[in-house]
């Protein structure tokens, strides 16, 4: 696994051991920013069950201003530490070892994201969560956008009930990102 694009291209990051995360691979990390490159420069990043790290410091990496990664593994967490440490990228990150509802709990009021990215546990319904937590919060704006990686058979047909309408959906292999704007 590796940063794609940017100040920190072509090195290489620790992934964290054992089958607790799912890294997102090099070639779906690429076609999502693919698709939110233009986003980037000087966003305020959101990411949500981080794992190794790697989308936030891709993101970093392309020119956000500053990235929030949200895990609560210890290991996890010394893998993001060491990940940033390597890109040279830990002065835009802030890691908070912590729930996401503690996170987003601490958030809420101090920060609008301009992406909020989200990798949760698969079919545990956790993004749904999250969604109902941003929708009634301070964090996000008409402009912010919330990007989920669920499994493939994972149903977000709540999303406009919750305030939300899907933008867009990208389908992978054995999984898929689905993108969400607040309804105007």
């Amino acid at each position: 696994m590796r940063v794609i694009a940017g100040k920190a291209r072509r090195l290489q990051l620790k992934t964290v051991k054992g089958m607790d995360t799912r890294p997102t691979t090099d070639r779906i990390k690429e076609t999502l920013f693919n698709i939110i490159n233009d986003l980037m420069y000087d966003a305020v990043f959101l990411d949500l069950f981080s794992g190794s790290g790697a989308i936030a410091i891709e993101a970093l990496s392309r020119g956000a201003k500053k990235a929030y990664l949200v895990e609560n593994n210890r290991e996890a967490c010394n893998c993001i530490k060491e990940n940033l440490k390597f890109t040279h990228l830990e002065d835009g990150a802030q890691l908070m070892q912590m729930s996401c509802n503690e996170a987003l709990a601490r958030l809420n009021g101090s920060e609008i994201f301009d992406v909020v990215f989200m990798d949760p546990p698969y079919n545990k319904e956790y993004e749904k969560d999250v969604l109902i937590f941003l929708g009634k919060s301070d964090l996000i704006n008409k402009n912010s956008l919330i990007i989920v990686e669920a499994s493939l058979d994972t149903d977000m047909s709540y999303a406009e009930e919750l305030g939300f309408e899907i933008t867009k959906e990208k389908k992978y292999k054995t999984n898929k990102h689905v993108f969400f704007k607040i309804m105007e």
